[in-house]
Protein backbone atom coordinates (compact mmCIF):
# COMPACT_ATOMS: atom_id res chain seq x y z
CA UNK A 1 0.00 0.00 0.00
CA UNK A 2 2.25 2.78 -0.93
CA UNK A 3 0.75 6.60 -1.87
CA UNK A 4 1.77 9.79 -1.76
CA UNK A 5 2.97 10.70 1.80
CA UNK A 6 0.43 13.26 2.12
CA UNK A 7 -2.32 11.94 0.80
CA UNK A 8 -1.63 8.88 3.25
CA UNK A 9 -0.98 10.82 6.53
CA UNK A 10 -4.37 13.02 5.87
CA UNK A 11 -6.38 10.00 5.65
CA UNK A 12 -4.23 8.44 8.27
CA UNK A 13 -4.89 11.23 10.45
CA UNK A 14 -8.67 11.13 9.66
CA UNK A 15 -8.83 7.53 10.97
CA UNK A 16 -6.49 8.05 14.01
CA UNK A 17 -8.60 10.85 14.78
CA UNK A 18 -12.00 9.29 15.07
CA UNK A 19 -10.20 5.94 16.68
CA UNK A 20 -8.41 8.53 19.49
CA UNK A 21 -12.07 10.10 20.14
CA UNK A 22 -13.53 6.01 20.78
CA UNK A 23 -12.65 6.14 24.43
CA UNK A 24 -14.34 9.10 25.69
CA UNK A 25 -17.77 8.07 23.30
CA UNK A 26 -18.07 4.75 25.31
CA UNK A 27 -19.94 3.94 28.71
CA UNK A 28 -17.55 3.17 31.73
CA UNK A 29 -15.59 0.26 31.29
CA UNK A 30 -16.41 -0.30 27.63
CA UNK A 31 -12.85 -1.30 25.98
CA UNK A 32 -11.69 1.17 22.45
CA UNK A 33 -10.30 -1.71 20.43
CA UNK A 34 -7.93 -1.23 17.49
CA UNK A 35 -7.00 -3.83 14.68
CA UNK A 36 -4.56 -4.29 12.14
CA UNK A 37 -4.26 -7.75 9.64
CA UNK A 38 -1.12 -9.32 8.04
CA UNK A 39 -2.57 -8.58 4.57
CA UNK A 40 -2.82 -4.61 5.78
CA UNK A 41 -5.97 -4.28 4.59
CA UNK A 42 -7.14 -3.53 8.01
CA UNK A 43 -4.77 -1.19 9.89
CA UNK A 44 -5.10 0.39 12.97
CA UNK A 45 -8.75 0.13 12.15
CA UNK A 46 -11.14 1.45 15.39
CA UNK A 47 -12.83 -1.38 15.97
CA UNK A 48 -16.98 -1.72 17.61
CA UNK A 49 -16.38 -1.42 21.40
CA UNK A 50 -15.51 -4.81 23.76
CA UNK A 51 -17.69 -4.33 27.20
CA UNK A 52 -17.08 -5.98 30.45
CA UNK A 53 -19.93 -7.77 31.48
CA UNK A 54 -20.01 -9.69 34.96
CA UNK A 55 -18.78 -13.11 33.50
CA UNK A 56 -17.60 -13.29 30.23
CA UNK A 57 -17.83 -16.83 28.40
CA UNK A 58 -16.16 -19.70 30.72
CA UNK A 59 -15.26 -22.16 27.39
CA UNK A 60 -13.30 -19.96 25.96
CA UNK A 61 -9.34 -19.45 26.46
CA UNK A 62 -9.20 -16.56 29.06
CA UNK A 63 -6.28 -13.84 29.51
CA UNK A 64 -6.56 -12.44 33.31
CA UNK A 65 -5.54 -9.20 33.96
CA UNK A 66 -4.12 -7.67 37.37
CA UNK A 67 -3.13 -4.01 37.83
CA UNK A 68 -2.25 -4.59 40.99
CA UNK A 69 0.88 -6.92 39.89
CA UNK A 70 3.49 -4.72 38.53
CA UNK A 71 7.04 -5.15 36.72
CA UNK A 72 9.10 -2.97 34.40
CA UNK A 73 9.01 0.75 33.75
CA UNK A 74 8.85 1.15 29.97
CA UNK A 75 11.38 3.63 28.48
CA UNK A 76 9.25 3.14 25.25
CA UNK A 77 9.50 1.59 21.43
CA UNK A 78 10.95 2.79 17.84
CA UNK A 79 13.67 1.96 15.45
CA UNK A 80 17.13 2.63 15.06
CA UNK A 81 18.21 5.87 12.97
CA UNK A 82 21.41 4.50 10.52
CA UNK A 83 22.85 6.79 8.53
CA UNK A 84 21.11 5.25 5.54
CA UNK A 85 18.07 5.75 7.24
CA UNK A 86 18.96 9.69 8.02
CA UNK A 87 20.16 10.35 4.76
CA UNK A 88 16.82 8.94 3.04
CA UNK A 89 14.71 11.38 5.23
CA UNK A 90 16.86 14.16 4.59
CA UNK A 91 18.26 14.46 1.29
CA UNK A 92 14.91 12.15 -0.54
CA UNK A 93 11.72 14.02 1.26
CA UNK A 94 10.98 16.92 0.14
CA UNK A 95 10.60 19.61 3.89
CA UNK A 96 6.87 19.10 4.14
CA UNK A 97 7.38 15.26 3.41
CA UNK A 98 10.30 14.96 5.76
CA UNK A 99 8.37 16.87 8.48
CA UNK A 100 4.68 15.38 8.02
CA UNK A 101 6.35 11.60 8.46
CA UNK A 102 8.74 12.68 11.28
CA UNK A 103 5.63 13.78 12.98
CA UNK A 104 3.52 10.79 12.22
CA UNK A 105 6.38 8.31 13.51
CA UNK A 106 7.38 10.54 17.11
CA UNK A 107 4.54 13.34 17.81
CA UNK A 108 1.52 12.06 19.67
CA UNK A 109 -0.76 15.08 17.88
CA UNK A 110 -3.16 13.47 15.55
CA UNK A 111 -3.10 10.23 15.92
CA UNK A 112 0.93 9.99 15.73
CA UNK A 113 2.69 6.75 17.00
CA UNK A 114 4.72 8.88 19.62
CA UNK A 115 8.17 6.70 19.13
CA UNK A 116 10.00 7.66 21.85
CA UNK A 117 13.29 5.04 21.95
CA UNK A 118 16.23 5.23 19.20
CA UNK A 119 19.53 4.07 18.23
CA UNK A 120 21.95 5.65 16.60
CA UNK A 121 25.23 4.03 14.81
CA UNK A 122 28.52 5.66 15.94
CA UNK A 123 30.46 5.66 13.07
CA UNK A 124 29.93 3.65 10.40
CA UNK A 125 27.22 0.18 10.23
CA UNK A 126 26.73 -1.70 7.21
CA UNK A 127 23.73 0.97 6.80
CA UNK A 128 25.94 3.68 6.11
CA UNK A 129 26.87 4.77 2.09
CA UNK A 130 30.58 4.47 3.32
CA UNK A 131 32.80 3.07 5.95
CA UNK A 132 34.42 5.75 8.31
CA UNK A 133 35.22 6.26 12.04
CA UNK A 134 35.27 9.32 13.92
CA UNK A 135 39.20 9.52 14.16
CA UNK A 136 40.28 8.26 10.90
CA UNK A 137 44.12 9.64 10.81
CA UNK A 138 45.29 11.04 7.40
CA UNK A 139 48.37 8.46 7.32
CA UNK A 140 46.64 5.41 9.22
CA UNK A 141 48.91 6.32 12.20
CA UNK A 142 47.44 5.67 15.73
CA UNK A 143 45.86 8.97 17.19
CA UNK A 144 45.64 8.55 20.92
CA UNK A 145 45.28 11.75 22.03
CA UNK A 146 41.97 11.93 19.55
CA UNK A 147 43.27 15.23 17.38
CA UNK A 148 41.06 14.13 14.50
CA UNK A 149 38.01 13.22 16.46
CA UNK A 150 35.15 14.51 14.27
CA UNK A 151 31.56 14.22 13.97
CA UNK A 152 31.47 15.99 10.53
CA UNK A 153 30.61 12.69 8.66
CA UNK A 154 27.19 12.99 10.87
CA UNK A 155 26.27 16.99 9.76
CA UNK A 156 24.30 16.11 7.00
CA UNK A 157 21.96 13.89 7.66
CA UNK A 158 22.12 12.22 11.16
CA UNK A 159 22.30 15.09 13.38
CA UNK A 160 19.73 17.62 11.65
CA UNK A 161 17.37 14.66 11.55
CA UNK A 162 17.81 13.23 14.56
CA UNK A 163 17.25 17.30 16.34
CA UNK A 164 13.81 17.26 14.10
CA UNK A 165 13.25 14.25 15.87
CA UNK A 166 13.56 15.48 19.47
CA UNK A 167 12.18 18.42 18.86
CA UNK A 168 9.07 16.78 18.23
CA UNK A 169 9.14 14.51 20.70
CA UNK A 170 11.26 16.13 23.61
CA UNK A 171 11.28 12.68 25.74
CA UNK A 172 12.89 10.74 23.18
CA UNK A 173 15.51 8.25 24.68
CA UNK A 174 18.94 8.00 22.26
CA UNK A 175 21.27 5.29 22.93
CA UNK A 176 24.15 5.04 20.94
CA UNK A 177 26.68 1.96 19.49
CA UNK A 178 29.83 1.66 17.84
CA UNK A 179 30.43 -1.48 14.97
CA UNK A 180 34.05 -0.82 15.12
CA UNK A 181 36.77 1.23 16.51
CA UNK A 182 38.82 3.02 14.40
CA UNK A 183 41.17 1.33 12.75
CA UNK A 184 44.60 1.97 14.06
CA UNK A 185 43.30 0.72 17.39
CA UNK A 186 42.55 -2.76 16.21
CA UNK A 187 44.78 -5.41 15.25
CA UNK A 188 43.81 -5.67 11.92
CA UNK A 189 44.33 -2.10 11.43
CA UNK A 190 40.71 -2.01 9.68
CA UNK A 191 37.47 -1.01 10.21
CA UNK A 192 36.99 -4.85 9.00
CA UNK A 193 37.44 -7.49 11.38
CA UNK A 194 39.50 -7.91 14.50
CA UNK A 195 39.79 -6.62 17.82
CA UNK A 196 40.47 -3.84 20.27
CA UNK A 197 44.27 -3.41 21.03
CA UNK A 198 44.11 -3.42 24.77
CA UNK A 199 46.78 -0.55 24.82
CA UNK A 200 43.61 1.50 23.26
CA UNK A 201 41.42 0.71 26.03
CA UNK A 202 41.66 4.31 27.46
CA UNK A 203 41.44 5.84 24.35
CA UNK A 204 38.38 3.83 22.71
CA UNK A 205 36.73 4.90 26.01
CA UNK A 206 37.68 8.25 25.77
CA UNK A 207 36.36 8.23 21.83
CA UNK A 208 32.86 6.97 22.86
CA UNK A 209 32.79 9.63 25.81
CA UNK A 210 33.82 12.79 22.78
CA UNK A 211 31.03 11.22 21.22
CA UNK A 212 28.45 11.56 23.64
CA UNK A 213 29.64 14.87 24.27
CA UNK A 214 29.82 16.28 20.76
CA UNK A 215 26.15 14.85 20.49
CA UNK A 216 25.51 16.95 23.44
CA UNK A 217 26.45 19.80 22.27
CA UNK A 218 24.23 19.70 19.07
CA UNK A 219 21.44 19.31 21.55
CA UNK A 220 21.05 15.48 20.69
CA UNK A 221 21.86 13.76 24.38
CA UNK A 222 22.57 10.36 24.42
CA UNK A 223 21.69 8.51 27.65
CA UNK A 224 22.95 4.94 26.86
CA UNK A 225 26.17 3.62 25.39
CA UNK A 226 26.96 -0.06 24.31
CA UNK A 227 30.59 -0.75 24.06
CA UNK A 228 30.57 -2.78 20.61
CA UNK A 229 27.22 -4.05 18.85
CA UNK A 230 27.36 -7.80 17.88
CA UNK A 231 30.59 -8.12 19.93
CA UNK A 232 30.32 -12.27 19.23
CA UNK A 233 30.63 -11.70 15.18
CA UNK A 234 33.03 -10.20 12.61
CA UNK A 235 31.58 -9.45 9.25
CA UNK A 236 33.75 -9.83 6.49
CA UNK A 237 32.14 -6.66 4.18
CA UNK A 238 31.32 -3.79 6.81
CA UNK A 239 32.60 -2.83 10.36
CA UNK A 240 32.59 -4.80 12.90
CA UNK A 241 35.11 -6.18 16.03
CA UNK A 242 34.95 -9.10 18.44
CA UNK A 243 34.95 -8.06 22.29
CA UNK A 244 34.43 -11.21 24.33
CA UNK A 245 33.22 -10.79 28.41
CA UNK A 246 36.57 -10.84 29.92
CA UNK A 247 37.78 -7.83 27.17
CA UNK A 248 34.32 -6.29 27.53
CA UNK A 249 34.65 -6.99 31.34
CA UNK A 250 38.04 -5.05 31.33
CA UNK A 251 37.09 -1.95 29.26
CA UNK A 252 33.84 -1.49 31.09
CA UNK A 253 35.44 -1.87 34.85
CA UNK A 254 39.27 -0.29 34.27
CA UNK A 255 38.31 2.19 31.97
CA UNK A 256 34.52 3.70 30.90
CA UNK A 257 33.18 2.43 34.10
CA UNK A 258 35.26 4.73 35.90
CA UNK A 259 35.64 7.49 33.40
CA UNK A 260 31.64 8.10 33.37
CA UNK A 261 31.15 7.56 37.12
CA UNK A 262 34.15 10.52 37.49
CA UNK A 263 31.99 12.69 35.31
CA UNK A 264 28.44 11.89 37.21
CA UNK A 265 26.32 12.85 34.53
CA UNK A 266 26.15 9.54 32.64
CA UNK A 267 25.80 8.05 30.15
CA UNK A 268 24.38 4.91 31.22
CA UNK A 269 25.97 1.47 29.94
CA UNK A 270 24.06 -1.51 28.27
CA UNK A 271 26.56 -4.77 27.77
CA UNK A 272 26.30 -7.02 25.14
CA UNK A 273 23.70 -5.81 22.21
CA UNK A 274 23.92 -9.61 20.75
CA UNK A 275 21.79 -12.65 20.02
CA UNK A 276 19.59 -14.34 22.66
CA UNK A 277 21.77 -17.61 22.04
CA UNK A 278 24.40 -16.66 24.38
CA UNK A 279 23.85 -15.53 27.51
CA UNK A 280 26.45 -16.66 28.90
CA UNK A 281 28.00 -13.40 27.52
CA UNK A 282 26.20 -11.05 29.74
CA UNK A 283 26.32 -12.92 32.71
CA UNK A 284 30.57 -13.14 32.20
CA UNK A 285 30.66 -9.59 32.26
CA UNK A 286 27.47 -9.08 35.28
CA UNK A 287 29.70 -11.36 37.24
CA UNK A 288 32.63 -9.65 37.14
CA UNK A 289 32.92 -7.23 40.23
CA UNK A 290 34.84 -4.36 38.97
CA UNK A 291 32.41 -4.00 35.51
CA UNK A 292 29.35 -4.99 37.48
CA UNK A 293 28.49 -1.62 39.09
CA UNK A 294 28.92 0.62 35.92
CA UNK A 295 26.83 -1.74 33.62
CA UNK A 296 22.92 -0.37 33.91
CA UNK A 297 21.02 -2.74 31.60
CA UNK A 298 21.86 -6.09 28.97
CA UNK A 299 20.50 -4.94 25.38
CA UNK A 300 19.53 -8.30 22.87
CA UNK A 301 19.25 -8.46 19.00
CA UNK A 302 17.04 -11.40 17.69
CA UNK A 303 19.05 -12.92 15.37
CA UNK A 304 19.65 -16.15 17.12
CA UNK A 305 17.95 -18.20 20.64
CA UNK A 306 14.70 -17.11 21.75
CA UNK A 307 13.64 -13.94 23.75
CA UNK A 308 13.11 -16.56 27.00
CA UNK A 309 16.68 -16.20 27.68
CA UNK A 310 16.33 -12.64 28.47
CA UNK A 311 14.35 -13.58 32.27
CA UNK A 312 17.16 -16.05 33.43
CA UNK A 313 20.03 -13.22 32.90
CA UNK A 314 17.32 -10.84 34.56
CA UNK A 315 16.68 -13.47 37.71
CA UNK A 316 20.36 -13.87 38.25
CA UNK A 317 20.99 -9.84 38.24
CA UNK A 318 17.47 -8.32 39.01
CA UNK A 319 19.33 -4.62 39.66
CA UNK A 320 20.07 -5.10 36.04
CA UNK A 321 17.21 -4.03 33.41
CA UNK A 322 16.97 -5.23 29.23
CA UNK A 323 16.58 -3.85 26.59
CA UNK A 324 15.81 -5.20 23.07
CA UNK A 325 17.90 -2.96 20.60
CA UNK A 326 17.71 -4.51 17.35
CA UNK A 327 15.42 -7.13 15.70
CA UNK A 328 15.56 -6.24 11.16
CA UNK A 329 12.37 -7.02 9.25
CA UNK A 330 13.01 -8.70 6.18
CA UNK A 331 13.21 -11.08 3.50
CA UNK A 332 13.91 -14.15 5.18
CA UNK A 333 12.40 -17.02 6.72
CA UNK A 334 10.52 -17.03 9.82
CA UNK A 335 10.07 -13.50 9.48
CA UNK A 336 8.45 -13.69 5.51
CA UNK A 337 5.81 -16.17 6.51
CA UNK A 338 5.70 -14.94 10.11
CA UNK A 339 4.76 -11.42 9.06
CA UNK A 340 2.65 -9.04 11.33
CA UNK A 341 1.62 -11.26 14.32
CA UNK A 342 4.93 -12.75 14.24
CA UNK A 343 7.14 -9.41 14.99
CA UNK A 344 4.90 -8.10 17.16
CA UNK A 345 4.28 -11.68 19.45
CA UNK A 346 8.61 -11.83 19.35
CA UNK A 347 10.10 -8.25 19.29
CA UNK A 348 6.87 -6.56 21.12
CA UNK A 349 5.38 -8.95 23.40
CA UNK A 350 7.59 -11.67 24.46
CA UNK A 351 10.60 -9.35 24.83
CA UNK A 352 8.23 -7.20 27.35
CA UNK A 353 6.88 -10.31 29.23
CA UNK A 354 10.55 -11.24 29.58
CA UNK A 355 11.60 -7.64 30.82
CA UNK A 356 12.42 -5.11 27.95
CA UNK A 357 12.29 -1.89 29.12
CA UNK A 358 12.04 -0.76 25.45
CA UNK A 359 11.99 -2.86 21.91
CA UNK A 360 13.57 -1.37 18.76
CA UNK A 361 13.25 -2.26 14.98
CA UNK A 362 16.79 -1.80 12.92
CA UNK A 363 16.39 0.65 10.58
CA UNK A 364 13.89 3.45 10.94
CA UNK A 365 14.00 3.64 6.63
CA UNK A 366 15.12 2.28 3.85
CA UNK A 367 14.76 2.92 0.41
CA UNK A 368 12.91 0.48 -2.70
CA UNK A 369 16.34 -1.50 -3.02
CA UNK A 370 16.17 -2.18 1.08
CA UNK A 371 19.30 0.35 1.18
CA UNK A 372 21.55 2.56 0.49
CA UNK A 373 23.70 -0.47 2.74
CA UNK A 374 27.41 -0.78 2.43
CA UNK A 375 27.73 -4.44 2.77
CA UNK A 376 26.10 -6.68 4.96
CA UNK A 377 22.30 -7.14 4.48
CA UNK A 378 20.58 -6.79 1.08
CA UNK A 379 17.32 -7.99 2.12
CA UNK A 380 16.47 -6.29 5.34
CA UNK A 381 13.08 -3.81 5.32
CA UNK A 382 12.52 -0.44 7.68
CA UNK A 383 9.91 0.48 9.61
CA UNK A 384 8.72 2.37 6.41
CA UNK A 385 10.05 2.26 2.81
CA UNK A 386 10.97 5.82 1.38
CA UNK A 387 10.67 5.83 -2.83
CA UNK A 388 14.26 7.28 -3.47
CA UNK A 389 12.59 8.65 -6.90
CA UNK A 390 9.53 10.28 -5.63
CA UNK A 391 9.24 10.38 -1.59
CA UNK A 392 6.78 8.21 -1.46
CA UNK A 393 6.11 6.06 1.81
CA UNK A 394 4.91 2.61 1.69
CA UNK A 395 4.20 1.31 5.64
CA UNK A 396 5.91 -1.78 7.04
CA UNK A 397 4.44 -4.81 9.33
CA UNK A 398 7.32 -3.09 11.30
CA UNK A 399 5.71 0.15 11.30
CA UNK A 400 2.37 -1.85 12.32
CA UNK A 401 3.97 -3.35 15.36
CA UNK A 402 5.58 -0.15 16.72
CA UNK A 403 2.14 1.30 16.13
CA UNK A 404 -0.19 -0.56 18.23
CA UNK A 405 1.83 -0.41 20.86
CA UNK A 406 3.76 3.05 21.23
CA UNK A 407 0.55 4.76 20.33
CA UNK A 408 -1.16 3.27 23.54
CA UNK A 409 1.80 2.57 25.54
CA UNK A 410 3.50 5.84 27.22
CA UNK A 411 6.94 6.24 28.46
CA UNK A 412 6.48 6.32 32.42
CA UNK A 413 3.40 2.53 31.95
CA UNK A 414 4.70 -0.21 34.06
CA UNK A 415 3.90 -3.58 32.62
CA UNK A 416 1.50 -5.77 34.68
CA UNK A 417 0.51 -9.28 34.97
CA UNK A 418 -1.73 -10.66 32.54
CA UNK A 419 -1.87 -15.02 31.48
CA UNK A 420 0.43 -16.29 29.69
CA UNK A 421 -0.25 -17.64 25.73
CA UNK A 422 -2.63 -19.70 24.65
CA UNK A 423 -4.23 -21.38 21.17
CA UNK A 424 -1.68 -19.11 19.19
CA UNK A 425 -2.36 -15.81 21.19
CA UNK A 426 0.47 -13.91 22.95
CA UNK A 427 -0.20 -11.15 24.89
CA UNK A 428 0.89 -8.38 27.40
CA UNK A 429 -0.56 -5.74 29.31
CA UNK A 430 0.80 -2.37 30.59
CA UNK A 431 -1.27 0.51 32.96
CA UNK A 432 -0.23 4.00 31.59
CA UNK A 433 0.77 6.40 34.87
CA UNK A 434 -0.64 9.36 33.61
CA UNK A 435 -4.23 8.45 33.34
CA UNK A 436 -4.13 5.03 34.98
CA UNK A 437 -5.37 3.20 31.75
CA UNK A 438 -4.74 -0.35 30.68
CA UNK A 439 -3.32 -1.19 27.54
CA UNK A 440 -3.42 -5.06 26.37
CA UNK A 441 -1.82 -6.14 23.16
CA UNK A 442 -2.67 -9.38 21.37
CA UNK A 443 -1.47 -11.11 18.38
CA UNK A 444 -3.29 -13.80 16.63
CA UNK A 445 -0.92 -16.05 14.68
CA UNK A 446 -3.43 -18.22 13.63
CA UNK A 447 -5.02 -18.87 9.99
CA UNK A 448 -8.38 -18.67 11.49
CA UNK A 449 -10.02 -16.23 13.96
CA UNK A 450 -9.18 -16.59 17.42
CA UNK A 451 -11.96 -16.00 20.36
CA UNK A 452 -11.01 -15.47 23.70
CA UNK A 453 -11.85 -13.69 27.13
CA UNK A 454 -10.23 -10.94 28.55
CA UNK A 455 -10.69 -10.72 32.71
CA UNK A 456 -9.77 -7.99 35.12
CA UNK A 457 -11.03 -6.61 38.61
CA UNK A 458 -13.61 -9.42 38.87
CA UNK A 459 -15.41 -8.82 35.41
CA UNK A 460 -14.68 -9.88 31.52
CA UNK A 461 -15.02 -9.43 27.82
CA UNK A 462 -15.51 -11.68 25.04
CA UNK A 463 -13.64 -10.98 21.75
CA UNK A 464 -12.88 -12.86 18.46
CA UNK A 465 -9.78 -11.78 16.73
CA UNK A 466 -9.53 -12.24 12.62
CA UNK A 467 -6.98 -14.56 11.40
CA UNK A 468 -2.80 -13.35 11.05
CA UNK A 469 -3.86 -10.38 13.37
CA UNK A 470 -2.35 -8.10 15.91
CA UNK A 471 -4.99 -6.01 18.41
CA UNK A 472 -5.29 -3.24 21.16
CA UNK A 473 -7.32 -2.97 23.64
CA UNK A 474 -7.49 0.29 26.18
CA UNK A 475 -9.52 0.95 29.11
CA UNK A 476 -10.02 2.56 32.51
CA UNK A 477 -10.90 0.47 35.33
CA UNK A 478 -13.81 1.45 37.03
CA UNK A 479 -11.71 2.76 40.14
CA UNK A 480 -10.24 5.18 37.53
CA UNK A 481 -13.00 6.06 35.08
CA UNK A 482 -13.65 9.69 34.59
CA UNK A 483 -17.57 9.76 33.15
Amino acid sequence: MTRHPLRRLHSFLLLACTALAMPATTRAQDVAVWITTADHKTTLAASTPATFGAAGSTERPRILIDEQARFQEMVGFGASLTDSSAWLIQHRLDPVQRDALLRELFGRAHGGLGLSFSRLTIGASDFSRRHYSLDDTPDGKPDPALAHFSIEANRGDVIPVARAMLAINPQLKIMASPWSAPAWMKDTNSLIQGTLLPQYYDAFSRYLLKYVDAYAVEGIPVFALTVQNEPDYEPKDYPGMRLNAPARARLIGDHLGPMIAARGNGPLIFDWDHNWDKPQEPIGVLADAKANPHVAAVAWHCYGGDVAAQSPVHDAFPDKDAYMTECSGGDWEPVRSGGLPLQMKNIIIRSARHWARGALFWNLALDENNGPYAGGCSTCRGVVTIDSRTGSVTRTDEYYALAHASRFVRPGAHRIASSEATRDLDNVAFRNADDGSLVLLVANAATQARQFSVGQGGKAFDYTLPPRSVATFVWKPAATQHD
